[in-house]
């Protein structure tokens, strides 16, 4: 019998069959049972913190499989799973809150294999199973954060209407507006019920104290959470969007929770980072005139607050923000002319109006980057809710040289941070904290059978079909075998090769 086709495209079609052959090996090997370290907050994961890992977990009796350092995160192998838990735990207790500690299943591909970018093809949760987290919303931060842009909208409108009042803070009962005199308080009380019927105001006044108390109404609170839960599920859909999980389960539960279900996923780790971080940034004026030696003792000027700075030291500022996190259209991590990390910063138009009126009025003066982030403290509110901790630091202070516009950038972070801090800022600042109350792997249960089942299905068949062929056709037969395994490694190869294709129950089924 004679080919009748070109020997170039023999070739090619033995080329491709190769190459997908190569791609599908790694399937072959299975996964490891693994718990992956990340620093945060300006921490570095080394050798000396690789080899931290590898004593605490020897002192717990706990064997290691192997443990690899890459791209600045440690994988620790496991022999199995209850291994796995127990190396977790024994670990984040040992190396603390700068670091983040999470369950991974890492395939178990050679190296030569993994340096050619070969991997496993990827299982959706009915097959695979995956990482499930329940993650609760702080509703208290979102009430707080609407007072607290209540009371810069109560002093603006008393401002324009030329209404004296001699102080507006924010209480456990609500906001408190001072004045000295009950003519000024009557007046506020009819001017600001005017403006809106989201607040209910009191007249708390006690003897002299003339004190009118607002607090929001019963529809205004729901309203109030409603939106904080429904723009944190959008932004969180937008931050898993970000991490290129293919299709993933982000909906709310109940009142103030949101499930989220990412099936596939390897790095859970950076996946815990980014969904449960809490990250916004806000401009201040360093306050010039303060002495840090007398505020590192509590004497700070009114108007004024202390603040820690990465890498030591304190730094005073006044209080008034500048600008919000919340005009950002855009954020790239870049480099500047002596490739230290920095993060490119794009406004909107009302933020870039106001930042160049601030820098404006403000050149030849520092102004100071102030990171801030919510972190689960291991504690519980009365309620049962988790109980966040906030931490502020300055990132940046840098003296204002010109007015800026609608770009402009950010130093101070390292390469790992600068990268987190430009997907937070491009997905958007969640409107209040979340935090994950619950963590846990989801195995595949009913798809594990799923899957044997196909690859029994799979075996009988292709035996049953391959040795009829032989056979009853002989060496057609023996050609169209060929033709068949080739069409079953290519099939493998190119989806395990696609960095989105997802195998489901419904692709194992229409397989057999």
């Amino acid at each position: 019998m004679l080919n009748k086709y070109p020997m170039w495209k023999n070739i090619m079609v033995a080329l491709i069959v190769a190459v997908c052959f190569l791609y599908a090996i790694p399937n072959l090997f299975g996964e490891d049972h693994a718990v992956q370290v990340v620093a945060t907050r300006g921490a570095q994961v080394t050798a000396a913190t690789q080899a931290e890992v590898t004593d605490i977990l020897k002192s717990k009796g706990i064997a290691i499989k192997r443990s690899s350092l890459e791209n600045g995160q440690l994988l620790v192998r496991m022999q199995n799973a209850d291994q796995q838990l127990l190396a977790k735990e024994a670990i984040a207790k040992a190396l603390g809150e700068n670091y983040t500690v999470a369950l991974n299943l890492a395939p178990a591909t050679p190296k030569w294999l993994a340096d050619i970018g070969a991997s496993p093809m990827k299982l959706g949760l009915d097959l695979r199973g995956g990482v499930h987290f329940l993650m609760e919303v702080d509703m208290n931060e979102a009430i707080r954060k609407m007072e607290e842009a209540k009371v810069a909208d109560f002093r603006g409108q008393l401002r324009e209407e030329r209404i004296r009042y001699a102080g507006i803070r924010q209480t456990a009962k609500g906001i408190e507006i001072k004045f000295r005199n009950a003519e000024s308080l009557n007046k506020a009380e009819n001017f600001l019920k005017t403006r809106g019927n989201e607040m209910v105001f009191t007249d708390a006044s006690s003897g002299d104290n003339y004190t009118l108390l607002a607090t929001m109404s019963e529809t205004y609170l729901k309203q109030v959470k409603e939106e904080a839960l429904l723009q944190n599920i959008t932004t969180i859909r937008n931050r898993v969007n970000e991490l290129g999980v293919a299709e993933p389960v982000v909906q709310r539960q109940g009142s103030d929770r949101i499930i989220v279900e990412l099936p596939g996923v390897q790095d859970t780790a950076r996946a815990k980072e980014i969904l449960g971080a809490t990250a916004s940034i806000e401009f201040h004026m360093v306050d010039e005139q303060a002495d840090p030696s007398a505020a590192q003792n509590g004497l700070v000027p009114a108007g004024s607050e202390v603040y820690k700075r990465r890498g030591g030291g304190t730094v005073v500022l006044k209080k008034e923000v500048m600008l919000t996190g919340d005009h950002i259209t855009g954020a790239q991590p870049s480099f500047d002319e002596y490739s230290r990390p920095q993060v490119s910063i794009n406004l909107d138009a009302k933020g870039g109006n106001i930042f160049s009126n601030v820098t404006k009025d403000n050149i030849g003066k520092p102004m100071a980057t102030l990171f801030i982030e919510y972190k689960d403290s291991g504690k519980r509110n009365p309620d049962g809710s988790v109980k966040l901790k906030k931490i502020e630091e300055v990132i940046s202070v840098a003296t204002i040289q010109a007015r800026l516009g609608r770009n402009f950038v950010i130093t101070g972070l390292d390469h790992a941070e600068s990268q987190n801090l430009a997907l937070l800022l491009r997905a958007g600042a969640l409107i209040a904290p979340v935090s994950i109350v619950q963590e846990r792997t989801i195995g595949p249960s009913l798809g594990q059978q799923n899957i044997e089942n196909g690859l029994q299905a799979m075996i009988w068949g292709m035996a049953i079909v391959l040795i009829f062929m032989v056979i009853y056709y002989r060496a057609f037969g023996f050609i169209a075998n060929l033709a068949l395994c080739a069409n079953l490694i290519m099939i493998v190869g190119i989806m395990s090769m696609i960095p989105g294709a997802v195998l489901t129950y419904l692709v194992l089924r229409a397989w057999y």
